[in-house]
């Protein structure tokens, strides 16, 4: 014991004479880079990887000071988050309305108009997207579980914001992800218009025995990723495959929450919450199949095998990363933002985890992780890499952060 103090004292002293700062956030020296991931859970699963750096590749740690602060809070139940001319942000409440928030979080303003949602378990009012053309047109289009007879649904809808910025005018349904289910979990939901002003919308296959076998179904819209045009139409280019509603892009997905379009590439990022394990990252390509439930890194919550109990099969396709145990990963996005070496990396709000997950991507690959924010005790619904350089996230309980470089 006593070697082991003398050599962390060492270390210490080293690190001071270094000059080396520190991580507001840990305490950590910021320059300094472990190899050893931050998950130091059991695996729920024996299912081995498909290549070396699917899951628990290196860690990395930040070396810019930064620093999180609650800027706004007693947003009720906030789930999806962006960004607003004149600095401001559009954030969703799962009971039926929007936020508008100032830059600074001290001013917050009701936007009712809403359609009726079904706010029960997982549903309401959801994510959120302006028009790409939001400046001459003020359209908003946003996701919702919509009350229907025989359940509910996803569906996505869009509306004018009024000239006082307080009301949706005209709002009208363009996209339902049918059939209607009698339920109140997986709907997926997340949006993000591409760069040809097309709408990637998620789809999630309702957790139940009876609909889960849909998430293999392309007669149906349940476990999907739609692309479609702005008046609810598949989008020019999709895949034209035999059997396949014209509006889906990809298939095979459990509860796809968060969505992003990489800044430098234009292509599709997906994360999807798995069963017990096998939360997975996805680079969405047109007409592939991602798997699920054929194949998958988790198990069911009772802990019996889904399936066959396997992670690969020919003509389904791998996740770029995987995590397993679970951290219930939400909204996504790359970031953009003032601190270099985050540049273009990919933050990942997590729920049961309470953190946001920073991968490091190079050629498609993950090459490093760090969990940032594990002391807030925070359900971290949404993130958004802010036109202003920062990164913004949404919490279950209502607050919205800003991480700022120092």
């Amino acid at each position: 014991m006593k070697n082991i103090i003398a050599a962390a004292a060492i270390l210490c002293l080293t690190a001071c004479k270094n000059g080396n700062p520190t991580n507001s956030e840990n305490g950590a020296p910021t320059n300094s880079v472990s190899n050893k991931n931050p998950e130091t859970g059991t695996p729920n699963t024996e299912i081995k990887p498909a290549f070396e750096g699917q899951t628990r590749i290196k860690g990395i740690k930040t070396s810019t000071p930064y620093e999180a602060s609650v800027i706004a809070e007693n947003l009720g139940r906030p789930w999806g988050i962006t960004d607003f001319p004149g600095g401001k942000f559009l954030v969703t409440e799962k009971s039926g309305f929007l936020y508008l928030i100032s830059n600074d979080g001290k001013t917050v303003t009701k936007i009712t108009g809403i359609p009726k949602v079904d706010d029960g378990g997982q549903g309401g009012l959801l994510d959120v997207a302006l028009d790409p053309d939001f400046t001459s047109n003020r359209m908003i289009f946003w996701s919702f579980s919509e009350p229907y007879a025989g359940g509910n649904h996803t569906a996505v809808a869009k509306g004018k914001l009024s000239a006082d910025e307080k009301i949706i005018e005209n709002p009208q349904v363009i996209f339902r992800a049918t059939p209607t289910y009698d339920g109140k979990l997986h709907y997926g939901s997340r949006l993000a218009f591409d760069k040809e002003g097309y709408l990637f919308v998620s789809t999630g296959e309702r957790s139940d025995l009876a609909t889960r076998p849909l998430a293999q179904d392309q007669t149906t819209y349940l476990g999907k990723i739609v692309k479609i045009t702005k008046d609810g139409k598949p989008a020019p280019g999709n895949p034209q495959i035999a059997g396949w509603k014209p509006e889906i892009y990809s298939t095979g997905h459990r509860n796809p929450q968060g969505t992003a379009i990489h800044p430098v590439t234009g292509e599709l990022w997906e994360a999807e919450m798995g069963p017990r394990g096998g939360d997975e990252i996805n680079l969405i390509k047109p007409g592939k199949n991602y798997g699920w439930p054929t194949i998958t890194y988790g198990e069911e919550y009772s802990g019996v095998k889904v399936g066959e109990g396997i992670g690969q099969k020919a003509g389904l396709e791998q996740p770029i990363y995987y995590w397993d145990p679970s951290v219930s990963m939400s909204g996504i996005d790359f970031y953009k933002g003032n601190i270099p070496e985050w540049k273009n990396n990919l933050m990942i709000g997590c729920l049961s985890g309470q953190k946001i997950i920073r991968l490091m991507i190079e050629n498609n690959k993950v090459v490093g992780e760090e969990w940032l924010l594990t002391d807030k005790n925070e359900r971290f619904r949404d993130v958004l890499s802010a036109a202003d350089g920062n990164l913004y996230a949404i919490t279950d309980s209502g607050k919205l952060f800003k991480i700022a470089q120092k």
